[in-house]
């Protein structure tokens, strides 16, 4: 069994935040795989399925970001899950937009979420890092996180959701290199078409000598003028 647990922030005012693009991730497998629906339970909402022949239980925490490790922590303990048996998927100031990269264990790099959960499980979850870059300047991060997506940021962004849940049931397997490449395919552009080259055009040919229609006697005429 496995816990995927996305961060965010409850209430509709947050549900298009950049920080809220884990609840966004588990929306996407819920969506797309066929889970259950969305309950109350571990101070937060759940919903269960399986992915590739895994049982896997989604979940994302209602007790607001700085404290995400509680509903975390709560369901790791009622299903008896080791901390490698827990996946989180979160917002990565540290990667451009649409970049994804899966971690195994690590620091929390100042993320308020991973902090809170690290204190209830320690540190050997599996982190989802989904990139939403960075504002440029420290002091302007909080900001930056609690504003809506861009308009601009749409086609990337539905295609990053697309490939996770393309990918979810390699991640559920244990096979986090295979999940990222179903990411990456989404996340590729298209190739143009090519087209077949040019037939090359046939070689010059001299032309054939016309046929010589005289008389042996205008031949031996033309011969002497």
């Amino acid at each position: 069994m496995k816990l995927f647990a996305g961060l965010g922030n409850p209430g509709a005012k947050y549900t298009r935040n950049r920080h809220n693009i884990g609840f966004m991730a588990v929306d996407a497998i819920a969506a797309d795989h066929g889970f259950g629906p969305w309950r109350a339970k571990f101070q937060g909402r759940v919903a269960e399925g399986s992915l590739g022949g895994e049982k896997v239980i989604l979940l994302k925490p209602e007790t607001f970001m700085n404290l995400s490790g509680q509903s975390v922590g709560e369901a790791a303990r009622f299903y008896k899950l080791a901390p490698e048996d827990v996946v989180v998927f979160h917002d990565e100031l540290d990667l451009a937009p649409g970049k994804l990269r899966v971690k195994q264990g690590g620091g929390h790099a100042g993320h308020n979420g991973l902090r809170s959960i690290e204190a209830h499980i320690g540190r050997e979850f599996q982190r989802v890092r989904l990139g939403i870059g960075h504002p440029g300047h420290k002091d302007r991060v909080a900001g930056y996180v609690l504003q809506d997506f861009a308009k601009a940021d749409a086609g990337w962004l539905d295609d990053l959701l697309r490939g996770i849940g393309d990918g979810a049931p390699w991640l559920a397997g244990d096979k986090p290199d295979r999940f990222q490449n179903a990411v990456a395919q989404r996340m590729a552009p298209a190739r143009p078409a090519t087209k077949p080259p040019a037939a090359k055009p046939a070689p010059d040919t001299p032309d054939a000598p016309a046929e010589d229609s005289r008389n042996p006697l205008q031949k031996l005429v033309d011969r002497f003028r």
